[in-house]
């Protein structure tokens, strides 16, 4: 089949998407705003995309009434200019589900969700306590796509956590956690297996 988004209607349940464009892995974004509240939140348009200096990038796409055009994330990044991204590991999925509900302005998802936090090192924000991995990231810049509201928040990354037991013979090795990644619909995937292969040129 083929339709064009915008202009067709392509005659499923619902919008296939992002269910094409998966598996996505999830930034677990925590931010505090200037009023000292802390925000946690869930994004699966997520990615890194530089290397030197390292750099990340997540894009919310929807608003919340008691935040005008975006949501917490982005409202308290705009405000502070920091964030850290959070690595999610398969253990931790139902606190991640629950840090993802709509809430209010006013509401700590730390909290809700019974995560205990920790302090970051090189910017004013918290961390999930016992996360994989967590990534303390400087606001580079917010870039506005069309659409009602949809942004993109660069950052550049300032400090890195990664927990003992995932460091294995000198590296990170994701099968000690399994990362927890985003499909389409209500569906998931987690790193199980992973196998390794040479680029032609190395």
């Amino acid at each position: 089949m083929f339709y064009r988004p915008g202009l067709d209607d392509h005659g499923l349940p619902r919008n296939p998407f992002n269910a094409i464009v998966s598996p996505r892995p999830i930034g677990w974004i925590s931010t505090r705003g200037a009023d000292g509240r802390d925000n946690l939140a869930p994004y699966s348009f997520f990615n890194a995309v530089a290397y030197t200096p390292p750099q990340v990038m997540f894009a919310s796409t929807a608003a919340k009434p008691d935040r005008g055009d975006t949501k917490d994330s982005v409202a308290n990044i705009r405000e502070t200019g920091v964030f850290c991204v959070n690595v999610v590991e398969y253990a931790m999925r139902d606190a991640m589900n629950a840090t993802s509900e709509g809430f209010g302005r006013d509401v700590d998802e730390f909290e809700a969700a019974g995560l205990d936090r920790l302090s970051c090192e090189t910017i004013p924000c918290a961390r999930v306590a016992g996360a994989p991995a967590a990534l303390e990231c400087r606001l580079t810049q917010i870039v506005r796509l069309p659409g009602e509201a949809n942004h993109v928040v660069f950052g550049e990354v300032v400090g890195v956590h990664m927990r003992d037991d995932c460091l294995r013979d000198g590296r990170f090795d994701v099968t000690a956690f399994q990362p927890l990644a985003r499909l389409g619909y209500m569906d998931y995937t987690r790193v199980a297996e992973v196998f390794a292969m040479r680029r032609p040129d190395e």
